[in-house]
């Protein structure tokens, strides 16, 4: 069968197991495009911020991600990250560390879909816990609109965890109705996490290879598993 015709039915299959196995813990996060910058730098911050109980503002916390990564080639993209965490009862700390590599599969508009991998590798800083992922990344355009798949497979192991291996889905559909402004849907899901909610995102370019990239979502929790509301941001300054 040729790829054009084996991804769609590839990407059912991979959804349907995502959810029948899910990851536990919070997946909001960032929905992943199946795309490389050739000769592109970046400089990352992404934050969420969980609130169990939006009322009396308790049961927040919150995780921000600081990255450093460069096109490798011109499909391969590697990234590293600090990881810190912040609750109502501890101040910002270092949580972990995370290495990174984004391969796009294709070129665009090759396929039915576009496609690529995520690699994942991270080691809790003060625990000897391990987490390890792959991720399918799917996009697909239909004129302004774009829709948008990861799902990801994660095996977690060490002497301070019970090893377990885990499933998660995100999915986004994108309206671009502007390089500086495209508004958007995300579902994620995961044991702990069915969430729901709008995100907004753009692109201000700064010159010749440098632009500045934002989003800024707010995801509703589907049930009591979940948090109330997760925010998420992500600003990228690419050079």
């Amino acid at each position: 069968m040729k790829p054009e015709k084996l991804l769609p039915h590839l990407f059912i299959v991979l959804v349907l197991l995502a959810q029948r196995t899910a990851a536990d813990g919070s997946v909001v996060d960032k929905v992943y495009h199946p795309y490389v910058e050739p000769l592109e730098w970046e400089l990352e911050w992404r934050m969420t911020m969980e609130d169990e109980d939006p009322l009396s503002g308790a049961s927040r916390n919150q995780i921000h991600r600081l990255g450093f990564g460069r096109a490798v080639s011109e499909f391969v993209f590697a990234e590293l990250y600090l990881i810190g965490e912040q609750t109502d009862e501890t101040s910002m700390s270092l949580e972990a560390y995370e290495f990174e590599v984004l391969w796009q599969m294709a070129e665009q508009g090759e396929f039915f879909l576009d496609y690529g991998l995520l690699f994942e590798l991270e080691r809790e800083h003060d625990l000897n816990v391990w987490e390890y992922s792959t991720s399918l990344l799917l996009e697909k355009e239909f004129g302004r609109y774009s829709a948008t798949a990861n799902i990801g497979l994660l095996y977690e192991w060490g002497a301070d965890i019970d090893d377990e291996l885990e499933t998660t889905l995100a999915l986004q559909a994108r309206y671009r109705y502007s390089p500086r402004f495209e508004p958007a849907l995300e579902l994620y899901m995961g044991q702990d996490t069915k969430g729901l909610g709008p995100t907004i995102m753009g692109k201000e370019r700064l010159g010749i290879m440098k632009a500045l990239s934002w989003e800024l979502g707010v995801i509703f929790g589907l049930e009591s598993d979940t948090a109330d509301y997760t925010l998420r941001a992500v600003l990228e300054y690419e050079f």
